[in-house]
This record gives C-alpha cells, sequence and structure tokens, in this order.
C-alpha cells in the first residue's frame, strides 16, 4: 500500500489513535497510557498542546523539536510501551507474525496544523470530544483531557464547552 505522511520538520500535528475493534482500554489503564508517553518523550521530545483519552481512541495535538520529523516512531513506541505486558487479543495470523496483540489499529491519523485558526479549531475539538461521545455533559466534567490545563493557561474560560461550537460541529476527526 503506497501510504503518504505529511512530513513536516518541528511541525505541529493533530493525531487520532485508535484501539483496535474499539476496545474500551485507554481509560481502564491510564496510568500505563502516562507512562508510556512519558517514557517516549524523555528520549525523544514533543511538546502536547492538547490532548483527550477517551476508552476507545485519543485524540491529541503535538509540536516535534525543530530539525525532527517523526512523530511515527514516536506512535510506534508508545504503542509498544502500552502494550507490553498485556494479555493478547485473538489477532489476525499477519499481524501474529509482526508479534502484535490486537490491542492498537495499525495506522493513525494525522493533520499538519496548518495555521493559528485550524490549531484553535482541533484544540476544541479535542476538549469538546468527550461530550460529543455522551460520556459527560460538561467538558469540565472529564478527567483524561488537557481541558484542565488550558482553563488554567486563560485559554478557555471554566464552563467552556456545554454546547458544541459551531466552528467544530463540522469535523469529523474520528
Amino acid at each position: 500500500m503506497d501510504y503518504r505522511r505529511v512530513r513536516q520538520p518541528g511541525g505541529c500535528f493533530f493525531f487520532t489513535v485508535v484501539t483496535e475493534q474499539r476496545r474500551p482500554l485507554l481509560v481502564a489503564h491510564i496510568d500505563r497510557l502516562r507512562d508510556a508517553f512519558r517514557q517516549v518523550q524523555r528520549r525523544y521530545p514533543l511538546r502536547i498542546d492538547a490532548i483527550v483519552v477517551l476508552p476507545d481512541h485519543l485524540h491529541t495535538i503535538w509540536r516535534l523539536p525543530e530539525g525532527d520529523e517523526d512523530y511515527s516512531l514516536r506512535w510506534a513506541l508508545i504503542k509498544r510501551r502500552f502494550s507490553a505486558g498485556m494479555p493478547s487479543f485473538s489477532v489476525a495470523p499477519s499481524k501474529g507474525i509482526k508479534r502484535e496483540k490486537g490491542i492498537w489499529q495499525r495506522r493513525f491519523w494525522e493533520h499538519c496544523i496548518r495555521n493559528d485558526r485550524d490549531w484553535r479549531g482541533h484544540v476544541d475539538y479535542i476538549h469538546f470530544n468527550p461530550v460529543k461521545h455522551g460520556y459527560v455533559k460538561e467538558v469540565r466534567e472529564w478527567p483524561y483531557s488537557s481541558f484542565h490545563r488550558s482553563v488554567a493557561r486563560g485559554w478557555y474560560p471554566e464552563g467552556w464547552g456545554v454546547r458544541e461550537p459551531e466552528e467544530i460541529a463540522s469535523m469529523d476527526l474520528e
């Protein structure tokens, strides 16, 4: 398959990463996921502008260091570290050959952030996602999100996200 990724050294990217068959593993193992991120960030730095973790997928915006474009390596390592020590699920022979455990979908969605408006729309999309999926009624109720950090930074008022912002209503990034 000829699959092309956007490469931009020092770029800013939005990602969606999903568990295999949408298994609800991420929130149930949130400490394992946080540890995987921390371990990878120590060796391969990245700045997380925004993140939300839902049971079966996550969305995040990363900024890579100047001159670095290798987000694929970071995702491979995060997925591997999260999966290490977890039981395997039934997998197709092609996945078994590659020692995959059936925890993650193989690929991920990436979008290169083009400008401030694009960045803001994706940050809002990330933070509103738990409401969109019906996990909570208000954004501030979801604990696995950078929304609370963003409020502390002055990016949002505390009560933001009770209703879906118009600019993200048409975004479908699942």
